[in-house]
């Protein structure tokens, strides 16, 4: 399968493109979509241009990497968009215009790319979430991704004290394996028993 674009039964996932660039304003500008995304809403078409370049361009530039539009099949327009960096965290992150919200979009979305990193021998991904926003949490357990632990965070460029919950799947046979930099690197760290 050609890694560049995927399909499901609604959707076409494929890169960006520059043509693209009034379409990743629409899902970036909002400002209850952007509420627990780690930037600021965008303000105008070339700040979205800017977001292309450093966010998607550099991605497909690389050998490997999940940097995905999600469109509807009938239009091939993004209406969002779902990625796993290819840093050591694989981090799994998403984002999606309010209009397609509690759809099941994301969740058959992230379906298609995690079984893409799966196959691409990708050992494990994790994936975080504010715990003012137990629908992204909800959308995880969905996905397989299970809670590891929680952890406060001075997030920026926000600067804004957050507490998140770390999700974590593994493809491989390492069951037991938990990336700890998050709970390393935060003097507050706990793990809840009621998520």
């Amino acid at each position: 399968m050609n890694t560049s674009r995927l399909e499901t039964e609604r959707l076409i996932l494929r890169k960006f493109t520059e043509k693209d660039i009034e379409s990743l304003y629409l899902i970036l500008k909002d400002k209850e979509v952007n509420t627990f995304l780690p930037w600021f809403p965008l303000e105008s078409l070339k700040e979205a241009q800017i977001f292309f370049e450093e966010r998607f361009a550099t991605v497909y530039a690389k050998p490997q990497g999940y940097a995905y539009a999600i469109c509807l099949k009938e239009e091939n327009i993004p209406i969002g968009y779902v990625n796993v960096s290819m840093s050591e965290s694989h981090d799994f992150g998403y984002g999606l215009r309010k209009e397609y919200w509690h759809q099941g979009i994301v969740t058959e979305a992230g379906k298609a790319v995690l079984e893409q990193v799966k196959k691409e021998g990708i050992p494990f991904v994790t994936a975080t979430h504010d715990v003012k926003n137990p629908r992204s949490g909800a959308v995880m357990k969905k996905l397989g991704l299970k809670y590891q632990y929680s952890y406060e965070e001075q997030w920026q460029p926000k600067d804004k004290l957050v507490t998140f919950r770390m999700y974590q799947l593994n493809f491989d046979e390492e069951n037991g394996r938990v990336y700890k930099k998050y709970w390393n690197e935060s003097e507050v760290h706990f793990i809840e028993f009621d998520v």
